[in-house]
């Protein structure tokens, strides 16, 4: 009787490890936590650390009537400028998902981005689901 429990026992800790291990539901994140998407601190710094994947959502909360965010190309983060085809959000709460690979944000005006309020994020593979 033993002998048929510990192989039992051991498959069901195993099985729960691996759906413990392996969740592949999207992630949120607010940006800047507490502070949120704003210039008192370094958006790239509270990036720093964090594992995003394709499919998980950024949400970015701001002062509408002093930022935006602008979703814009490697050129465009670069030189803190909207390219063409950028997509400008300005509702003070906006729900991003990530695409996989680099995802750019800046704030649409060139000396609030360069004064700190832009992020760039790889975004990699969603972690398998078996």
């Amino acid at each position: 009787m033993a002998t048929t429990i510990l192989p039992a026992a051991i498959l069901a800790i195993i099985i729960l490890l691996q759906f413990q291990a392996i969740d592949s539901s999207p992630v949120t994140y607010h940006v800047g936590d507490e502070f949120g998407w704003d210039l008192v601190i370094d958006m790239q710094s509270w990036a720093r650390g964090k594992k995003f994947h394709a499919g998980d959502f950024l949400v970015f909360e701001y002062d509408d009537q002093r930022y935006d965010v602008a979703l814009v190309n490697e050129e465009g983060f670069n030189t803190c400028t909207v390219n063409d085809g950028a997509k400008v959000l300005d509702s003070g709460s906006d729900k991003v998902q990530l695409a996989f690979g680099a995802n750019y944000f800046i704030d649409s005006v060139a000396d609030v981005c360069a004064g700190g309020m832009k992020m760039a994020i790889n975004a990699t593979a969603p972690p398998p689901l078996f």
